[in-house]
C-alpha cells in the first residue's frame, strides 16, 4: 500500500504509520512528495502544501509508486491522512492501478477529483469536530458517492482533525486513532486479497 503524508512532509508520524502497515502484513512505500522538506510550523505546511502540484503528485509520484508495488505486491492500495487524503481521493479517481482507497480527514477539490467517479472499494475516517473537512463537506461527498451508485464505508469520530497524529497531543485521540487502524487493516485485508 502506499501512505501519503499530511502537509508537514514525510516525518516521522507518517514513516511510524508506514512501519504498522508493515507490520501488520503489507508492501508499505510512503512517497516523499515535498522531497525532503519536512516541519513543524503551520504557516510553512500550508505554504508547502500550496506549493504541491497536486496533479503531479497524483500523475507521478503516488502513480509511480503504485506501478513500483504492483510489479511485486500485485494489488495496490492507497491510505493518506489530511492532504495526503485529500490525495487518496485523487488517486482513486486518477490511477489505474489502485484497487482500494482509505482517506483520513481530507477532500480535494471536487474539480480535481469529485469522489463520485470514485469506481472502486473506498474507505473514509473523518472527525466530528473538524473546520477543515467539515461534516457538512463529508455529508456532500457521500451523498454524491451514493448518488452516483457507489456504497462507500465512512466512518465519523467524536474526535478533531488529525486524531491519528499521536505526535500532536491537543488533536490525538488515542481510542479513534487505534480503531480507525485496525477498521483500515482490515478494509484493505478484505479488498487487496
Amino acid at each position: 500500500m502506499i501512505v501519503i503524508q499530511e502537509w508537514w512532509g514525510l516525518n516521522a508520524h507518517i514513516r511510524n504509520l508506514a512501519d504498522r502497515y508493515a507490520a501488520a502484513g503489507f508492501s508499505a512505500l510512503a512517497p516523499d512528495l515535498f522531497r525532503g522538506r519536512v516541519t513543524q510550523d503551520p504557516d510553512e505546511a500550508s505554504h508547502m502544501m500550496d506549493g504541491l502540484d497536486f496533479a503531479g503528485a497524483t500523475h507521478q509520484d503516488i502513480r509511480g509508486a503504485a506501478l513500483h508495488l504492483q510489479r511485486t505486491a500485485g494489488r495496490v492500495g492507497v491510505v493518506g491522512y489530511c492532504m495526503g487524503g485529500a490525495l487518496t481521493i485523487a488517486a482513486a479517481v486518477h490511477v489505474p492501478e489502485i484497487a482500494a482507497a482509505s482517506c483520513f480527514y481530507g477532500i480535494p477539490p471536487a474539480d480535481f477529483a469529485a469522489p463520485e467517479q470514485i469506481r472502486i472499494p473506498f474507505q473514509a475516517h473523518f472527525a466530528q469536530r473538524d473546520d477543515w473537512c467539515t461534516p457538512q463537506a463529508v455529508d456532500q461527498l457521500e451523498a454524491a458517492m451514493r448518488a452516483a451508485g457507489r456504497s462507500p464505508e465512512i466512518f465519523r469520530y467524536d474526535a478533531a482533525h488529525a486524531f491519528c497524529n499521536e505526535t500532536r497531543a491537543e488533536v490525538y485521540d488515542a481510542a479513534c486513532a487505534k480503531l480507525a487502524f485496525a477498521r483500515t487493516v482490515e478494509f484493505f485485508a478484505r479488498t487487496l486479497a
